[in-house]
């Protein structure tokens, strides 16, 4: 899902680059303008010279330590956001104690990260999050991608649509054989797949939204 939420400007000070390559990228993928210091030096320095919606902070940094940015009075009003390999409670509540919005403990879930920006951006009244809209929709028997209907044979609307409300779920093959005709043999859901997968897909071959799980079935992202 792409979020054009690029107004949300996120100040990120971490200083483990494998890390903050994926972060950094998570971020921008969900449409965030990140700008990335590995030291609090460098993140005061954009803080002077730019406005923030959000900060994610890790402690140990190669300069100061984190609770020096948490202690500045002129980003009080920021979110901040502490991503740290301290998970003892002493350095929780310091951090909280000095201003932290939020406590995360590394390694993190991206997705309840994002979760999480959303939540603090809320409650400061910036913005909400962009509702999502669901790629796929099924209405009065016609299959819709985007808002456009997409043309499936019988069979295929009959499997896609067994997918569709078992969505972000593995549904096995044994299951999806119901959706096939009396006369159509399992081996045949497999053709049936690959023409879905064609009609859906920009890539057929390396598939974004109908997935095989090897063994199992197949599984529709959405």
């Amino acid at each position: 899902m792409e979020l054009i939420v690029n107004l949300v400007k996120v100040l990120y000070i971490e200083d483990d680059m494998t890390t903050a390559k994926f972060v950094v990228e998570f971020l921008e993928e969900y449409g965030f303008s990140v700008e990335h210091t590995d030291s609090i030096t460098m993140a005061l320095s954009f803080l002077n010279q730019n406005e923030f919606h959000l900060i994610l902070l890790d402690l140990n940094l190669p300069d100061f330590s984190g609770f020096e940015l948490l202690k500045t009075a002129n980003i009080s009003q920021i979110p901040i956001i502490v991503i740290s390999a301290l998970n003892d409670t002493h350095t929780k509540v310091q951090a909280f104690r000095y201003g932290a919005s939020d406590y995360m403990v590394k390694p993190i879930d991206l997705l309840e990260m994002e979760a999480r920006i959303w939540a603090h951006l809320r409650q400061r009244g910036v913005m909400s999050r962009p509702k999502e809209k669901d790629i796929f929709d099924i209405k009065n028997n016609q299959f819709y991608m985007d808002g456009t209907i997409i043309d499936l044979t019988p069979t295929e609307f009959s499997i896609f649509q067994m997918l569709l409300k078992n969505k972000n779920r593995v549904l096995p093959r044994e299951k999806l054989y119901e959706a096939l005709s009396s006369i159509s043999s399992p081996r045949t859901l497999d053709y049936h797949i690959k023409n879905i997968r064609e009609k859906i897909e920009k890539e057929p071959k390396n598939p974004k939204y109908l997935k095989t799980e090897y063994g199992v079935g197949y599984k529709l992202i959405v």
